[in-house]
């Protein structure tokens, strides 16, 4: 009974203690005061990194947020402890114009004030708006009169969604009139009632299409016209209860091919896409090998070169590679290893080099210059995706930058010491 009363009593006590607590009123800005004090520490952990880097490249992006404020955002890309380090680096809101001139001034000020050496910058990566790719004023230009090195890569997404909007006439009719079969199906209530029960009744897979998106691709191979080809014939039935003019489509089987060679085409598109996308994506993982004239105008030849650095014991060496006659020398003594020839397969390549830079540090100089620059703007646009969800219509006033970099940032901050600098003596009475 005793331990019992003693149970109750500490667990009284600690709840008095807890309501007494929570009922000391704190500052209104106690909590971001916190946030900002975390972020700090994670933004000084990065910026202490970049400088030990032999070299870094950055990607950008622009986009308007709820408040319908324009925000530049910007991650890193660098060597830290013989690996490829990707962070958050900042966001900035612009003034009214987006120009070249003004994205490059938040850009170069951010640069100039954390004490970052643009001699160092091998790449940047954006989108191909105006802004950033003007051949005179544009930011690309305007970042390589400050850092010669930097080469440009337009986002190879970006140019992958180009090139596939090219479709000749009768795949594109194909599209368009399957697109119509989807939305008379879907855009009706009873329609879409009425479907569902004959896909039931015809023990189909599948129950319901889906809507077709312009806008993500993804929506046409691996959603929109695969649903469709998988219940062409629930679809053809359908199409004849109600007297459609489509049903001639789909009652042709030369019409059902294409659209299923549409929808493996743009399937094996939608697989390219999905590659180009995550970290530590580099221009080896990005180079597609089908399509090859259909992507030519986007992906040009230029992209072969280097594939020495790819794998130095299958890719001879070519004139548009570069390298002096020293550098080929070390390349076929790296080449005739067989230990490092294991290696390779069983550490990334970014890592490899990186591991082979006392034995071989021209040949790893020249590989990091090639595997460090950005090839897509990926983790700018999931940068956005998080600014919309923390900068929503209740909070539209928020200065974002300190939230995204605790949410986006792979870093931790270092809590012991953020605790060491708050301690402070109390005063005797």
């Amino acid at each position: 009974m005793a331990q019992s009363l003693g149970y109750v009593f500490v667990t009284t006590g600690r709840s008095c203690c807890c309501q007494a607590a929570d009922a000391i009123p704190i500052s209104d800005n106690t909590i971001q005061r916190r946030i900002s004090d975390r972020a700090a520490d994670v933004k000084e952990q990065v910026l202490d990194a970049i400088p030990e880097s032999p070299f870094f490249s950055i990607q950008l992006d622009g986009s308007t947020d709820v408040a319908n404020c324009a925000q530049l955002m910007v991650y890193v890309r660098f060597i830290k402890e013989l690996d490829v380090q990707e962070e958050f680096l900042f966001c900035h809101p612009l003034p009214a114009r987006t120009t070249a001139t003004e994205i490059f001034k938040a850009l170069n000020d951010f640069i100039q004030e954390n004490h970052i050496d643009w001699s160092r910058c091998c790449g940047i990566c954006t989108d191909g708006a105006r802004a950033m790719t003007g051949r005179h004023s544009g930011l690309v230009k305007q970042v390589q009169a400050v850092a010669p090195p930097a080469v440009w890569s337009h986002c190879i997404i970006r140019s992958q969604a180009l090139a596939t909007k090219r479709m000749p006439k009768e795949l594109r009719a194909v599209l368009d009139e399957a697109v119509k079969m989807v939305n008379l199906i879907k855009s009706r209530a009873m329609n879409a009632r009425l479907f569902s029960i004959l896909c039931n009744e015809m023990g189909a897979h599948f129950h319901q299409l889906l809507l077709h998106s312009e806008v993500r691709w993804l929506s046409r191979g691996k959603s929109s016209l695969t649903r469709l080809c998988d219940l062409h014939e629930e679809v053809l039935m359908f199409l004849a209860e109600i007297n459609s003019p489509l049903v001639k489509h789909i009652e042709d089987t030369k019409w059902v091919a294409m659209l299923a060679y549409l929808s493996d085409i743009v399937d094996r598109i939608n697989t390219l896409n999905t590659s180009l996308q995550g970290k530590e994506c580099h221009v080896f993982l990005a180079h597609d090998q089908g399509l090859r004239e259909q992507f030519g105008d986007y992906f040009e030849e230029e992209s072969l070169a280097n594939q020495w650095v790819r794998n130095p014991f299958s890719f001879p060496v070519t004139p548009r590679d570069g390298l002096t006659m020293q550098e080929e020398e070390a390349l076929v003594q790296l080449n005739s290893n067989m230990d490092l020839k294991q290696k390779m397969r069983e550490v990334s390549l970014a890592q490899f080099w990186l591991s082979v830079e006392t034995e071989f540090p021209h040949l790893t100089n020249k590989a990091v210059k090639v595997f460090i620059p950005f090839t897509s703007t990926y983790l700018c646009e999931c940068g956005f995706s998080a600014l919309t969800m923390i900068k929503s219509k209740h909070s539209s006033r928020l200065r974002v930058e300190d939230d995204l970099r605790l949410f986006l940032s792979t870093v931790h901050p270092r809590i012991n010491r953020l605790c060491a600098s708050k301690t402070q003596a109390h005063c005797s009475h």
